[in-house]
């Protein structure tokens, strides 16, 4: 069996008048994301993790925040059109496991439809992704409340 694993990163600043965003779900909060696209945290974690699996970049090689076709992109689809090359190249997600970091909003209420609207995109059961949340204990600019981050990891597993 030839399977692999990749890891993804990122992290954006909190601002006012802009929706906070995680995993495609919207989250009652007063800040939110700044960033080229919807700056959905999670999602770009776990684009990067299925990006790094294969040795294919990173989610700025195929959506460059310089390019403005990219403004204001709804995340979930950039995660779609990234599950398609994995895709296409025989490969199939065994599991993903995330952490958000965060002092605020508390995320516990919105895990299950996180979970779920995930599941829907990468066309997986929802026991398959695994969404924790945590916070900083006030320590760095998660901790300080200026920003979200958000760490995955993905096993695929060769279909040939």
């Amino acid at each position: 069996m030839d399977i692999r694993i990749g890891n993804g990163y990122d992290i954006h600043r909190l601002v006012e008048d802009r929706p906070l965003i995680l995993g495609g779900v919207l989250i009652p909060h007063k800040k939110g994301l700044l960033g080229h696209s919807d700056a959905d945290v999670l999602s770009h974690a776990i684009t990067d993790a299925l990006l790094g699996a294969l040795s294919l970049g990173d989610i700025g090689t195929y959506f460059p925040p310089s390019d403005p076709q990219w403004a204001g992109a709804d995340s979930l689809k950039l995660l779609a059109q990234v599950h398609q090359m994995v895709r296409d190249r025989d490969w199939a997600i065994i599991n993903i496991d995330t952490v958000v970091v965060a002092e605020r909003p508390k995320l516990k209420p919105h895990i299950a439809e996180i979970r779920s609207t995930l599941a829907q995109v990468l066309k997986v059961a929802p026991d398959r992704i695994g969404i924790k949340a945590t916070t900083n204990e006030k320590l760095g600019p998660t901790g300080r409340e200026e920003g979200i981050a958000a760490y995955a990891v993905a096993l695929v597993v060769s279909q040939k």
